[in-house]
């Protein structure tokens, strides 16, 4: 994975009576991402800032660096919209605040 981060975006993280985790997340942790332009689930690693957890419900700053840049290039913008996932289940969503070095 590419060490450098691919953007930095605002997250939240659903409650668990919302169908999110019941547990905080560690930051680094890999949920499959899915953005609004494409059916698949792509990884992408949560480095959170000011924080090393996120707890359910927590709105909180992260970059995000992605397994596999090469299929997201000129699709990502600022404003962009996007959910994440433990397996098929959505814990949280998310918008893009800024994108690193855009293509």
């Amino acid at each position: 994975m590419d060490p450098n981060p691919h953007f930095l975006a605002l997250l939240t993280y659903l409650t668990p009576d919302e169908g999110g985790r019941t547990i905080p997340a560690l930051s680094g942790y890999r949920p499959a991402i899915k953005f609004p332009f494409d059916t698949g689930l792509y990884t992408g690693a949560q480095k959170f800032i000011d924080t090393e957890l996120a707890f359910p419900g927590d709105v909180l700053n992260a970059e995000i660096t992605m397994l596999n840049r090469e299929y997201f290039k000129g699709k990502l913008y600022e404003g962009l919209d996007f959910d994440f996932f433990e397996g098929q289940k959505r814990i949280g969503h998310g918008i893009i605040k800024k994108i690193f070095e855009p293509e």
